[in-house]
């Protein structure tokens, strides 16, 4: 059945957004690419921080071209990564919005646990511990009394349907990231809220995929020239990635960009004692549960290049690592190579035999990467109970052929690297398919 209807999907990673265009032909999704924006965070009186105003206003510039090329779009929905958020106030948003980066959660970690054990929040959420985990990050602002001021919590993508719409709206996928979605329930846990002193009004009902969120306001149907329905995808990036995924079986995925998540769709959460000393999370998917770990990814590759060769061409910097025999590697999950001033220095640090040349930073850093996905996919194999002898790779890294030649080398598993906009694709697939999912 030819579907004449256009669906708008709007994915924003950390780094960069896109605008894709996409629609129902041919028995699969067509896409079209008709915006794209740079983003990052910026460091602001000495924290890191997001332009939100700055994002909002790409988000409108990029509807306003989608629509004049494509004038018939029935729906849009946004994406983003997870664990961020804005603060409302009856103002308007509480200014800066915090990154994740940020190091401002280090303070706060042992009073969350002195409150409530980690032990105790895994076994009601299954969310692994990462210092940025958006648990820490309230808990922060309720220290500093930034809580005081705050009528609404919303994560990115809920604030940017809220500035499209007007109406505010928790979406489930992305609110798992926080850490204070229970898994049973799968609505904020209350008893944990209430235990460290969040304010409940914050943590509203969580809704489904495919959930309509509401029409343009009229300014902004004005400004983007026409009216749009805005929708609900799985608004945590990898989940539409996961859901746009099209497998032969259940096997591992790992979505290949900033961040490499590693992980295989199972029924129910696995929150037992393994479980949480592998770091494994169990983050809300469209009907099933993402049973994954959230290891390093392209960073340390991009960072490298910002220090070491920021003008070379991305497939020159692949194919000098590779006649590179620079075989050594690091622990890249060490929170040594998550912010740190210099990437080339943190190599530096971690290797006993230092690289001689540029291609051996880099070989260095595919061999690290791969040797990291066979730690994980060994710690998935005996958590679930499964095993597989393959694994499908999607995003940016999916597109490098050296990594993913390491990656089957030393996994010992057939590497199926799928280089498309599998974000994108699963926004689109939900819009399309909406009746499936609501």
């Amino acid at each position: 059945m030819f579907d004449m209807n256009y669906y708008l999907a709007i994915d924003i990673g950390a780094s960069s957004g896109r605008h894709i265009v996409g629609w129902f032909e041919n028995g699969g999704i067509r896409a079209d690419e008709v915006y794209r924006f740079p983003n990052g965070a910026k460091t602001q009186n000495g924290q890191l921080v997001w332009d939100i105003k700055s994002l909002f206003e790409n988000v409108k510039k990029g509807i306003k071209d989608a629509h004049k090329k494509y004038p018939q779009i029935k729906s849009l929905a946004i994406d983003t990564w997870g664990v961020d958020y804005v603060l409302i106030t009856n103002s308007g948003e509480l200014t800066p919005c915090l990154s994740y980066r940020d190091n401002r959660t280090e303070a706060v970690i042992d009073e969350v646990h002195k409150l409530v054990p980690f032990e105790e929040l895994y076994k009601r959420t299954g969310i692994q511990f990462q210092p940025f985990n958006t648990i820490y990050q309230l808990c922060d602002d309720l220290k500093r009394k930034r809580l005081d001021m705050a009528t609404d919590f919303l994560m990115i993508p809920e604030y940017l349907n809220y500035m499209l719409t007007g109406v505010k709206m928790h979406e489930y996928t992305n609110a798992t990231t926080t850490g204070l979605v229970n898994t049973q329930t799968k609505e904020y846990d209350k008893e944990i809220t209430e235990k460290l002193g969040l304010p409940t009004k914050l943590f509203g009902r969580l809704n489904r995929p495919g959930t309509s969120v509401g029409m343009l306001k009229p300014e902004i149907a004005c400004a983007v020239g026409g009216q749009i329905e805005v929708v609900l995808c799985a608004s945590h990036d990898t989940a539409s990635a996961v859901e746009g995924l099209s497998m032969e079986s259940n096997s591992p995925y790992i979505s290949s960009g900033t961040w490499s998540l590693l992980g295989l769709k199972v029924e129910n959460a696995i929150t037992d004692e393994n479980s949480r000393r592998a770091n494994y999370s169990n983050e809300g998917g469209v009907g099933y549960i993402r049973y994954q770990k959230n290891i390093m990814g392209m960073w340390v590759v991009n960072r490298l290049r910002g220090e070491l060769c920021p003008d070379k061409p991305f497939p020159e910097i692949v194919e000098e690592a590779r006649g590179s025999a620079f075989n050594d590697y690091v622990d890249v999950n060490d929170s040594v190579f998550l912010a740190p001033e210099s990437m080339k220095e943190a190599f530096d640090c971690k290797l006993k035999i230092k690289p001689q040349t540029e291609a051996d930073y880099f070989r260095c850093a595919f061999v690290s990467l791969a040797v990291c996905y066979k730690t994980a996919l060994e710690e998935l194999r005996a958590n679930s109970g499964k095993d597989f002898d393959s694994l499908y790779i999607v995003g940016g890294g999916a597109k490098n052929g050296l990594l993913n030649e390491l990656t089957e080398q030393i996994c010992k598993l057939k590497v199926n690297a799928l280089p498309i906009e599998a974000t994108a694709i699963g926004n689109l697939k939900i819009q399309i398919e909406r009746g499936k999912y609501v």
